[in-house]
Parts: C-alpha cells; sequence; structure tokens
C-alpha cells in the first residue's frame, strides 16, 4: 500500500497491539491510518499514535474485503503440499515490515510427511526465527502460519517452532526483500 489511508471504524474491533502482542479492542467510530495492508490482516496506526492489527476476518470493521486468498493446488501429495505451504507462507506479514516472512528470511524450513496411518493426510512442520530475540509479535506471527497451513487440503496437523539459532540477520533477507526495504 503506497498511500495512507484514513478510515473511521464501522463497528468495535479486537486488534493485536504492536509491537508487543497485547490484545485490545478499538469501538466504532474511532479514525486509524491503514499503514499495511498485506498478506491477511490490516496493520493501522490509531488517533493516538498505537499502531495495532486488525485480522482480515474484521476487514469489514474498517469498509473493506477481506483479502483474496492465493490460488492453491488442490492435490494433496506431498511436494503440491509443499509448495502450497510455501505460498501460503508468502502471504504472512510482520505487521511492522511490508515484506512476507518468506522474503525476510524467517523460514528456515517446511517439512511435510505422510501419515502413515492414512497417506492422504500430511503432518506439516515449519522451523522458523524472529527478527529479534523476545518480538511481542513473535506468537501471534507463529499462529498466523499455523493457521494457514491447518487450512491447507491434506494437512492433517501442523508444529510450527520458533528458534532463536541461528539468529536472524538482514543477510537472509531475499533481494526482493532488500528492494522493497530500499537497503540496496
Amino acid at each position: 500500500m503506497a498511500e495512507r489511508e484514513e478510515v473511521v471504524l464501522t463497528r468495535n474491533v479486537n486488534v493485536v497491539m504492536v509491537p508487543d502482542g497485547h490484545t485490545s479492542t478499538l469501538d466504532k467510530g474511532e479514525l486509524v491510518t491503514i499503514h499495511q495492508a498485506l498478506g491477511s490482516n490490516y496493520t493501522v496506526v490509531t488517533a493516538y499514535g498505537h499502531m495495532v492489527r486488525i485480522a482480515s476476518a474484521d476487514a469489514d470493521a474498517l469498509g473493506k474485503e477481506p483479502p483474496p486468498q492465493p490460488a492453491l493446488a488442490s492435490e494433496t501429495d506431498a511436494q503440491t503440499i509443499e509448495q502450497n505451504c510455501w505460498d501460503v507462507l508468502r502471504t504472512v506479514y510482520d505487521p511492522e515490515i511490508p515484506v512476507n516472512i518468506v522474503e525476510l528470511g524467517l523460514v528456515y524450513e517446511c517439512k511435510v510427511t505422510p501419515q502413515t496411518n492414512d497417506p492422504s493426510k500430511h503432518t506439516v512442520n515449519v522451523m522458523m526465527t524472529l527478527t529479534a530475540p523476545g518480538c511481542g509479535m513473535g506468537p501471534v506471527i507463529q499462529g498466523d502460519v499455523e493457521k494457514a497451513i491447518r487450512a491447507l487440503p491434506g494437512v492433517a496437523s501442523v508444529a510450527v517452532e520458533v528458534v532463536l539459532d541461528p539468529p536472524w540477520s538482514r543477510d537472509m533477507m531475499s533481494d526482493v526483500a532488500r528492494l522493497q526495504l530500499g537497503l540496496y
């Protein structure tokens, strides 16, 4: 989103405070400025200067439609599920950074394993990190990853592990991320 947009909330809405990850509520009639509308959530700044995240399920409170989901293959073989996982991981954003977590270099591994009792169902294990240890939004981002993958066809279970070793650094970002953030 290139231009900031001021919006008056049409109803009360639950939010997650950025960067600490605590939950709160904004009231109907409050003025907010949309800071980022990427992935499946909105990052807004309140009239009091607080940055908060609004889930796509509450887009209507901003007068918006939920963002479209990526087109995914419907097959349930391990290779297709892994590709679908990477596609939905690219829809997950840190609410403060306008680059998805894959391009930021936060996802170290995505492993898909067929379940022994039903090979059409799979277990997905994701190993990821955060831009900073102790990031208050870490559990929120971790939850976004789990929710996005759990909704995929053929996925029976998901485990998302946040690791801090090796620690994240800017060197882990893709060239696309560096360009988006103006780091070249």
